[in-house]
């Protein structure tokens, strides 16, 4: 079986876009790959290290989320990035092969810092992370990575490391290639950008029935329809986009759509189903939440169980790694 590498970092709870985006994708992919799942809690600590616990609160928070949405950890590997340090190696050692010119270069890094405002005071953990993220995938021997389109260029930056690594010391990694995810900037309740823990835009897979229905209530739909009799678009109408993603009754669907046009429905009645359907959709995650959240152990137990496989995978890359180098002393 060809393997892959995926993950979130941890820092905040998972939410609809990240189940659109990837969680469903790594279920149904558990059953035809031999699948890892990395929470990136170093890749969170470049941009929260200021908060450590913020970012340790959220491994076991981010871990439920994985096992409520039914990623299997007998068919997939969940581990935790700083407790497998063979990925630190290999990043010290990958430094050496990417010049700081070509990381500020990465169109992925720079839209970030942008976002974050960093300025002048830019760490250089940060500027570095996709030099992590190479490691990560490598150590791996990573075949696949699904990622939408916006993090290709990390994936393009890692290929280029593991090239110049294999041409420097002779073919020891895989080169590894991107699986594209249809639906990578799945858009927040504002309908504007994507969901983003940050921009608070989110509905979370954890979040209880009255806050799904907040969160509805709160979404843009046509500003241009100023009476409910008036036609509305469907293009760009973000509760009927949810509507496509979630709504099961795909004939509801478009009876609704065929309404709105026409100026036979309401916004707040479209609303009203869908937080039907989200709260139908939503209900067995949070009901296996809670189960989990019953016994933490078993979850910590799952995590230490993934993290040393994760850690014996890693080490005989790293013994690869070092032989490739001439540095295997003993």
């Amino acid at each position: 079986m060809k393997r892959i590498l995926t993950g979130d970092r941890p820092t905040g709870p998972l939410h609809l876009g990240h189940y659109i985006g990837s969680l469903k994708n790594r279920v149904e992919l558990q059953d035809k790959y031999d699948e890892f799942v990395i929470i990136a809690d170093v890749q969170a600590l470049t941009d929260n290290f200021e908060n450590p616990e913020k970012v340790r609160k959220n491994v076991l928070e981010t871990a439920l989320d994985y096992l409520s949405v039914g990623i299997n950890p007998q068919k997939t590997t969940i581990f935790i990035q700083s407790l497998v340090p063979e990925i630190a190696e290999l990043t010290v050692y990958f430094l050496n092969l990417v010049t700081v010119s070509r990381l500020e270069q990465n169109p992925t890094v720079r839209a970030e810092i942008k976002e974050k405002g960093f300025g002048k005071s830019l760490p250089a953990g940060f500027l570095m992370y996709p030099v992590s993220q190479a490691a990560d995938i490598a150590v791996f021997n990573a075949d696949l990575v699904p990622v939408g389109e916006d993090q290709l260029p990390m994936i393009e930056q890692t290929r280029e490391i593991v090239r110049k690594f294999n041409r420097l010391y002779g073919k020891t990694l895989i080169e590894p290639k991107e699986m594209l995810s249809e639906f990578s900037r799945f858009p927040g309740i504002d309908g504007k950008t994507k969901m983003s823990k940050s921009l608070g835009n989110v509905i979370n897979l954890s979040d209880s029935s009255e806050v799904v229905k907040k969160q509805v209530m709160k979404m843009y739909t046509d500003p241009t329809r100023i009476r409910a009799t008036d036609p509305g678009h469907i293009e760009g109408n973000v509760v009927f986009t949810y509507h496509d993603a979630f709504n099961p009754d795909k004939k509801e669907v478009e009876e609704m759509k065929e309404k709105y046009k026409k100026g036979k429905i309401g916004d707040v009645e479209i609303k009203n189903k869908l937080i039907e359907a989200l709260n139908d959709f939503l209900e067995p995650i949070c009901a296996k939440r809670k189960e989990y959240e019953k016994d933490l152990g078993e979850v910590q137990n799952i995590l230490l169980k993934g993290t040393q496989k994760a850690r014996e995978t890693a080490a005989e890359t790293l013994g690869r790694v070092r032989k490739a180098m001439k540095i295997d002393y003993f």
